[in-house]
């Protein structure tokens, strides 16, 4: 016999509102510029202003702050990922593809969000892992188009394209990001002139790779 249970119609989950879903994506934009501006503890009711919404909807969407964290990050990740994959089809110059990639993850302002990471912050999270594989595949895959075509120097690896994006974008101590920022694309330059075949210097040690970044990261934890 047909239990009842096995005939009952599948409870159907309904799907955010359109509106909804455009509000959560000015939370988060809006978060993640003022992230960049004041760091991480920014009051809420400063970036629901921002985003246009009211606090309550603000708390609705992210009731904790490290949920917001956590979607910032996400959303930060997703954003370079689609850059990666946007200048390689747009390119024929694979060297012309990192350089533009190396811009347009400088403009936003990764090493400015890396504090974000410290404390109490998940990064082992399965979004964030997920996210994060995607990233260093497009970043790998940007690298190793411009070695194979003999446009990047042999000796360097992704990582140190990273840790040059990420020190570069990350504000001095004691000055303000709108007085830093215009020096960041003119001292990128200049490092992307150093990464060019054919290479002008032996460089001191081993080629960073993103396995090595993650493996300190976790060290220093």
């Amino acid at each position: 016999m047909t239990s009842t249970a096995d005939t009952a119609p599948a409870r159907r989950v309904p799907r955010p509102r359109a509106d909804a879903l455009r509000n959560r994506e000015r939370i988060v934009t809006a978060a993640r510029e003022m992230f960049v501006e004041f760091g991480s503890q920014v009051p809420y009711d400063e970036i629901a202003r921002r985003a246009g919404v009211g606090n309550a909807t603000l708390y609705r969407n992210f009731p904790e702050r490290d949920g917001l964290v956590h979607e910032v990050v996400l959303s930060l990740m997703a954003r370079l990922v689609e850059l990666a994959e946007r200048v390689v089809e747009e390119e024929d110059d694979p060297f012309a593809a990192l350089r533009r990639f190396a811009f347009g993850a400088a403009d936003e302002r990764v090493g400015a969000l890396c504090p974000m990471l410290d404390g109490a912050f998940d990064k082992d999270h399965p979004d964030l892992i997920a996210e994060r594989e995607r990233l260093e595949e497009a970043v790998q895959g940007l690298v190793g188009r411009a070695q194979r075509a003999g446009r990047l120097r042999a000796d360097v690896g992704a990582g140190d394209l990273m840790v040059a994006v990420s020190q570069l974008t990350r504000p001095l101590p004691g000055s303000g990001c709108g007085t830093f920022a215009p020096f960041v694309r003119r001292h990128l330059q200049l490092f992307l002139d150093g990464l060019e075949a054919p290479a002008r210097s032996e460089l001191p040690g081993a080629a960073a790779t993103l396995e090595d970044l993650r493996r300190d990261s976790c060290s220093s934890s």
